[in-house]
């Protein structure tokens, strides 16, 4: 069989034109010749797009040409089609129309907005290179980008959303308790977990810190399912400029109003821990699980090898992680606490003093440290539901 497309274009008069696009035959099925082939979608879409562009082309230029004062026309010079050259040159006599080069109706640019959005889309994902090769396989056009204009244009759109971005301020929300108690009612709880980490450079020639976090609503009132939805973020803690008003405007994107119950987890580090200050009126701030008990398992290993050497001390100390564990999974801080504190006078003065003991015993005292600055921040997990468990970043 055989299929023949065809495209009409209705005038506003009510005249058609119609333009073939393409001729393709099938014969058998099969998986090879099921539907319409990368190569021919693209052929179509390419005489599509050729259609549209000349009939918009040829209509701007002749509306263009015609003073809109006193209809005299313009004298034109360049290709009618090619947008980049056509050009209706000097001044109307009325001196009131001063064609195409004047106007500010005519396209600006030369990339469109879709395709600069597959482009930085992409982009963020995979390297520019790849992304002008990818763009040549799937776009109905002779891609010419290469990897250099594709990371030039993702860094304009960075400027351009960069330019958009509010001033940084100490505090985000405004109004009052009566204002928030009147807003309607919020989506679901949202969780937003944070975390910091050291990107070095190869031969160790500099580092920078990066944050990175994850935001995840639980539910949508306009959804009639119960399903979550989450937004990821980054950025280079040295190099930004504003990075709460960043975190805010992503918050205020997935819907965040002041009567809402939020939720911040993170590791305890001070840039963490200042970039959500005074984001919500009503937030809570956890130090997330996963970074008391990834603590914790450093420390057990260390004791599988204490016991060996000591078994006696080194079931002692497993023992009592244990314990602790089980107190901070609870919240008793104040239990775990003083566990940690006896723990780390045993390990400092044991019957066999070792170098194992010594390590030990310093990595105890950098738990207990850790535990004692962020003490106010351990919830009880135990009756939290599990949308409050360790974000993975």
């Amino acid at each position: 069989m055989k299929f023949r497309i065809q495209v009409v274009r209705v005038a506003d008069d009510g005249a058609e034109r119609m333009k073939e696009g393409m001729e393709f035959e099938r014969q058998e099925l099969a998986m090879e010749t099921l539907g319409m082939s990368l190569a021919e979608g693209k052929a179509v879409l390419k005489g599509v797009q050729e259609l549209v562009a000349e009939q918009q082309a040829a209509e701007f230029l002749q509306r263009e040409r015609t003073c809109r004062h006193c209809a005299r026309h313009l004298s034109s010079k360049g290709a009618p089609v090619r947008l980049q050259c056509a050009r209706c040159s000097g001044q109307c006599r009325c001196r009131t129309h001063a064609g195409i080069g004047a106007t500010v109706s005519r396209p600006r640019g030369q990339t469109s907005p879709e395709l600069l959005y597959l482009e930085v889309r992409w982009a963020s994902l995979i390297p520019y290179g790849s992304v002008a090769r990818l763009l040549g396989d799937v776009l109905p056009m002779a891609y010419t980008q290469n990897g250099m204009t594709i990371r030039n244009h993702v860094l304009k759109t960075a400027e351009r959303i960069e330019a958009d971005l509010g001033e940084e301020k100490p505090v985000f929300f405004d109004g009052s308790e009566q204002d928030w108690e009147a807003q309607p009612p919020p989506d679901g709880p949202m969780t937003v977990g944070i975390d910091g980490g050291f990107v070095r450079a190869a031969h160790k020639e500099g580092f920078f810190e990066v944050i990175a976090g994850k935001s995840v609503v639980d539910f949508r009132r306009s959804d009639e399912e119960a399903t979550s939805s989450s937004k990821c973020f980054s950025f280079v803690q040295t190099f930004d400029q504003k990075p709460r008003r960043r975190l805010w405007e992503l918050l205020k994107s997935q819907g965040m109003q002041e009567n809402q119950q939020v939720v911040f987890l993170s590791d305890g580090g001070d840039s963490v821990r200042n970039l959500q200050a005074y984001l919500h009126p009503d937030s809570e701030h956890w130090l997330d699980w996963f970074h008391i008990t990834m603590r914790i398992t450093a420390l057990q290993q260390q004791v599988k090898t204490l016991k060996d050497e000591q078994p006696k001390i080194g079931e002692e100390v497993a023992r009592a992680l244990e314990s602790i564990k089980h107190f901070l999974w609870h919240g008793n801080t104040f239990q775990a606490l003083q566990r940690l504190e006896s723990l780390l006078i045993d390990l400092e003065f044991p019957e066999v003093p070792s170098p194992l003991t010594q390590k030990v015993a310093k990595g105890i005292g950098e738990f207990e440290t850790y535990i004692r600055n962020n003490e106010e921040f351990i919830p009880n997990f135990g009756e939290r539901s599990p949308r409050a468990l360790p974000l993975r970043k």
